[in-house]
């Protein structure tokens, strides 16, 4: 299951393979501690429970499960944890774990109480999704030496520390893996006024000076994420700085925004692509997503992902067993009219199912 790596090794080869995701200045926008995170209210005041509890007890924390969409801060918690529960945070992917033997060498290196943290853990390898469980159930490490009849099974023992897992698609997560996890948190899209918070602590991280008002109308285009608002953040500052203004107003705000094409609801031209698709190309019947993803030249995976969680909760477009629709109010944000066709079409979604 060892095999040979090179000189570097195969822990730091899967460490580095996803750090230059986490550049100094986006880890200078995390906040450190539970209390200075934003949001997420409830998924905050169990995890403090949770913590406190391991603590008095002097137990690691169970592992943890976070799940939600994209820029929800899925990550950032996982810093967090690590650091009011004074373990060591070791960071990688599940694609980046190809072999048995490279989660063999991350769980062999971890130290009592450390944090490993696996991104998109729903895309894990089943070969090495199955020496995952002996590794939370039992800090444990089950090798097999040997083939056929002369195989024997090789236990070793492990630290105790924290598994973290990320996804974005628990449905996709095996049902034994999910059910090691103790604790499972859901993240929420955010409210403007919780992103308007982050906005305007991240705007005194960087050192930039904004106006409440550009603060708000940032806030109300970034989709309910704060990894939108953040990187919205940065680039109506780089306008602003074009424009030699010192402080970030609503006129700069507005103008970047609008050259960006993000409209008043945070919606960009992919988004809109997709509602022209669904409400003229297909005169509003139902599409399905691989349809839907070669008309507007977009990956099937990224409109799962990326865009169609945000329509859905606009109310814009719907699921359906024969797939998806547009609604009342994808018609009235493009300004189109509903003709007498497409009105019996919608009569048929009144209630629609996920």
């Amino acid at each position: 299951m060892f095999d040979e790596e090179d000189e570097y090794g195969v822990e730091e080869r899967l460490i580095q393979s996803t750090k230059g995701e986490y550049d100094a200045e986006e880890n200078a926008l995390r906040p450190k501690t539970l209390d200075a995170y934003v949001g997420q209210s409830k998924v905050k005041e169990n995890l403090t429970v949770y913590m406190n509890a391991a603590k008095k007890r002097g137990e690691v924390l169970e592992h943890v499960l976070l799940y939600g969409a994209p820029g929800l801060g899925k990550t950032t918690l996982a810093h967090i944890i690590a650091n009011e529960m004074g373990g060591q945070l070791k960071m990688t992917s599940a694609p980046a774990i190809e072999r048995s033997g490279d989660l063999a060498a991350l769980l062999t290196n971890l130290n009592d109480g450390d944090v490993l943290f696996i991104d998109e853990i729903h895309r894990l390898n089943h070969s090495v999704e199955e020496i995952l469980y002996s590794a939370m159930e039992d800090y444990a490490l089950d090798i097999i030496v040997g083939k056929g009849p002369s195989a024997r099974n090789i236990r070793f023992s492990l630290k105790k520390f924290t598994l973290i897992g990320a996804t974005t698609r628990a449905g996709m997560i095996a049902n034994p893996l999910r059910d090691r996890f103790g604790i499972i948190c859901r993240l929420e899209m955010y409210t403007p006024a919780e992103l308007e918070e982050i906005i305007t602590r991240s705007a005194n991280t960087l050192g930039i000076a904004i106006d409440k008002d550009a603060a708000r109308e940032i806030s109300t285009r970034s989709r309910g994420t704060p990894r939108i608002a953040n990187r919205l953040l940065k680039r109506v500052r780089d306008f602003s700085t074009v424009n030699d203004s010192e402080k970030v107003n609503i006129s700069d705000a507005k103008f970047a925004l609008q050259r960006m094409e993000i409209d008043g609801l945070g919606l960009d031209e992919t988004d809109r692509a997709i509602l022209r698709a669904m409400a003229e190309k297909f005169d509003g019947k139902p599409v399905g997503l691989e349809t839907l993803a070669a008309t507007v030249n977009e990956d099937a995976g990224t409109i799962e992902d990326v865009y169609e969680p945000y329509l859905l909760q606009l109310g814009f477009i719907a699921r359906t067993p024969r797939g998806r629709v547009i609604l009342k109010g994808g018609y009235e944000h493009l300004g189109l009219s509903i003709t007498e066709k497409q009105k019996k079409q919608l009569s048929m979604f009144d209630k629609p199912q996920d």
